[in-house]
């Protein structure tokens, strides 16, 4: 037992590294991208102590050199899913017996094998299994998994010191107790820090997880468990399986024991688990905790008095980095007819600049978009385009998939604003444009508000402040994070807690205590120092 109230590391953001030429970072990560690619990874499901492999053997391709084989990882069915439960339960009393600062230890000895022995590797990973870009990589893999597992232990820390007031001869305490069951996390590709956070952060308040990554993510979720094994995290409190997702949503969703579910990904997806959990709602021991960040149409719209070179800058950062594969992508603008000519000759200007291809050079601004069925999908909606009346590409189009899933940065210009690539997420390097009448601010803002289900993030660029504020309260519900001239991409732990509503999720915060509170179960204790011994209060004394 321990005896002190403890302080943790104050948390701090990991700085992002340059990898400019002649740098010591920028000669590992080349040596590290070598080492990797050389190798054949084999990659088993962690289940308690097991490594376990199967008979379902599957390869791992960088989305843009498809004819590499990075490794194998092997497929496991609902018998695994099981396995993995029980592993979970056997621990977990165990685990969340275990003083909180032992917790806090490990994960904050994860953050720094991440931001230290570890940067090449997981950013190597990241690069070649997701084809991100090395700055991409660095701002996600290595800084903002950091950042999540440090400031997460902050938040627990800032979190059990949230006490109750006690009155004279009572003392009054909340104890936050990890949830009774397990935590099921299902994680997508785009993000290897959103990969780790989701199953880290409930293990963190003290939660036994089951963690079922997007198979396009495998690569790099086999190093965050190396990492998280190194640190000393106990076999058994996060089990990562490689199951098809309906096979593991449906025992998650009936079994007695399944107290949450921390969620990223398709909308679709989202509302399909929300409904199993309800229909089983009779056989679970608890109500379920449902936490989801889902899907975005995210906007960027500009008053006439906007800049209009930090406004060409956001769209095509915002739009295009990382093949515009993030949930928070700038996806469909508004720009007023006075801007619009300027913009789009500075938006093409930059355009004709940008390369793509392999992430191993690093002239490359773009990679590859994640796999086929992505491409695909893409391809139809700029086809589609290119023959609709209301519809005109005017810069990009053009793909190919001949060695990797290519796609140039593309965009739309719609005379139609409730054209489909203005409200349909795509997921990819495609921004839609529509032009209005720079007369016409408050009507647009309207239109922007109400054209897309979703509310993820949105940005507003203007120089005039009633304008600004005029969209602030237009646009109050319209997005999760909003930004004020800036790219509606970005946000930091701890400093832009990110998260949607609407049709882009539960808007529980991740980088913030307000996602770890849904982590745990609080119970109000009263202590009475003095207890009466006598029923009678004083009014019922006689004259």
């Amino acid at each position: 037992m321990y005896s002190g109230f403890y302080k943790v590391p104050m948390a701090y953001n990991e700085v992002v590294k340059s990898y400019a030429p002649g740098t010591p970072e920028r000669a590992e990560i080349k040596e590290m991208l070598k080492i990797m690619r050389s190798q054949i990874a084999d990659i088993p499901m962690y289940i308690g102590s097991e490594r376990v492999k199967t008979e379902r053997k599957i390869s791992i391709h960088p989305p843009h050199d498809i004819k590499h084989t990075l490794g194998y990882y092997y497929e496991g069915g609902a018998e695994h899913v099981n396995m993995a439960i029980d592993a979970a339960l056997k621990i977990r009393k165990s685990w969340q017996a275990l003083e909180w600062q032992d917790r806090a230890a490990i994960f904050l000895r994860a953050a720094d094998l991440v931001s230290g022995p570890y940067r090449a590797k997981i950013n190597a990973a990241t690069m070649l299994g997701q084809s991100k870009t090395v700055h991409q990589a660095e701002i996600d893999a290595a800084c903002e998994f950091a950042d999540f597992l440090r400031f997460n232990v902050q938040f627990m820390s800032e979190i059990y010191s949230q006490q109750p007031i006690s009155d004279k001869g009572i003392w009054n305490r909340i104890e936050y107790r990890p949830l009774e069951g397990f935590i099921y996390a299902l994680t997508p590709f785009n993000f290897t820090a959103i990969a780790a956070n989701l199953p880290s952060a409930p293990a963190i308040m003290g939660n036994v997880v089951v963690w079922k990554p997007s198979n396009t993510q495998i690569y790099s979720a086999n190093i965050i468990m190396e990492i998280f094994r190194e640190a000393g995290l106990p076999d058994g409190v996060i089990n990562l399986v490689f199951v098809p997702g309906p096979v593991g949503g449906k025992i998650m969703s009936a079994h007695p024991d399944f107290v949450g579910v921390h969620f990223t990904g398709s909308t679709t997806v989202f509302s399909k688990i929300w409904k199993a959990i309800g229909d089983n709602l009779t056989i679970h021991n608890t109500y379920p905790k449902i936490v989801g960040e889902t899907g975005g149409k995210d906007f960027v719209v500009a008053h006439h008095t906007a800049d209009p070179k930090a406004l060409s800058t956001a769209l095509v950062r915002g739009a295009f980095e990382y093949q515009g594969q993030k949930c928070s992508a700038a996806s469909r603008a508004y720009i007023p007819d006075n801007l619009w000519p300027q913009v789009k000759q500075l938006m093409l200007d930059d355009l004709k600049t940008i390369k793509v291809g392999p992430v191993e050079d690093f002239t490359n601004f773009m990679g590859a978009v994640i796999d086929e069925a992505s491409f695909d999908k893409l391809a139809m909606f700029i086809d589609n385009a290119k023959n609709d009346d209301a519809a005109e590409v005017i810069a990009g189009g053009n793909y190919d998939k001949s060695k990797g899933y290519f796609i140039e940065p593309t965009v739309i210009l719609t005379s139609d604003p409730h054209y489909i690539t203005m409200h349909e997420e795509l997921f990819g390097p495609v921004l839609t444009v529509y032009v209005y009448d720079k007369e016409k601010w408050e009507e647009t803002l309207y239109l922007v508000d109400r054209t897309s289900p979703y509310a993820l993030t949105g940005a507003v660029f203007a120089r005039d402040r009633f304008a600004i504020e005029l969209a602030n309260e237009i646009l109050v519900n319209a997005a999760g994070n909003y930004y004020i001239n800036d790219k509606p991409t970005g946000a930091v732990v701890g400093q832009q807690p990110f998260g949607g509503a609407r049709a882009s999720g539960t808007n529980d915060k991740s980088g913030s205590s307000l996602n770890l509170l849904r982590w745990v179960s609080a119970r109000t204790i009263k202590e009475n120092l003095n207890p009466p011994t006598d029923y009678r209060y004083p009014f019922m004394l006689e004259e």
